[in-house]
């Protein structure tokens, strides 16, 4: 794949969701369709589904009803060095849970990921490390960081790596306003430098993104 310009989303639900009656949705049980460039916020109740949207998104499971179509290419045909190229070069992702190495350093958990994607050059690591209000806590273990450091550690990682689109599940949900104005910030314009989309979900505290297109799980 040269490019991933849409992700399209049809009828899909979670099959844990099919015997419930659930509350009307943008998503399930729809159609969406999510365009390279453009930015979009997905907001849902706790347990309405947006880390399991982004894992199917993802690759990481496939336990959902309907089609989900990269391209127009259902992707339920992907095999693994499929999912590996769109993971290294396509979709850049960062989980609720973060997944983060907590014995290394704020600096190689970054350093890790940006090393086995071709990412962004050290300098440019560590002005978004002064931007975010961390370059002093560069070398602490991200285990002894607090949980609002942590999502910053993790959003400078899940930007070192070329993508058209980017996932964030509920990337801001413990930072205060001003970290989150900061942390939009930087997300944007690297995905306007790249001409990619970005997805993010929220239960409450969302990205500020400009102007983005809101969906309601």
């Amino acid at each position: 794949m040269t490019r991933l310009d849409t992700i399209e989303l049809e009828g899909m639900l979670p099959r844990v969701f099919v015997s419930e009656s659930i509350p009307a949705s943008d998503v399930w049980r729809g159609k969406v369709v999510f365009r390279r460039g453009d930015r979009y916020l997905v907001e849902a109740a706790s347990g309405g589904g947006k880390s399991s949207m982004c894992a199917y998104i993802y690759g990481l499971r496939d336990d959902y009803e309907g089609e989900l179509r990269f391209n127009g290419k259902d992707v339920r045909g992907f095999g693994i060095s499929e999912w590996q190229s769109l993971r290294r070069e396509h979709i850049a992702y960062l989980p609720q849970e973060l997944s983060l190495f907590p014995e290394l350093t704020a600096l190689q958990n970054i350093e890790l990921k940006s090393t086995l994607t071709g990412g962004v050059r050290r300098e440019r690591i560590e002005e978004w490390l002064h931007e975010l209000g961390i370059d002093s806590r560069r070398n602490y273990p991200v285990g002894r960081m607090s949980i609002g450091q942590q999502q910053r550690v993790g959003i400078i990682r899940a930007i070192c790596q070329p993508f058209d689109f980017i996932l964030l599940d509920e990337p801001v949900s413990h930072l205060d306003e001003e970290n989150n104005r900061k942390a939009a910030e930087i997300i944007m314009a690297e995905a306007q430098r790249q001409g990619a989309g970005i997805i993010s979900t929220s239960v409450g505290n969302p990205l500020l993104l400009a102007e983005p297109e809101r969906l309601k799980l």
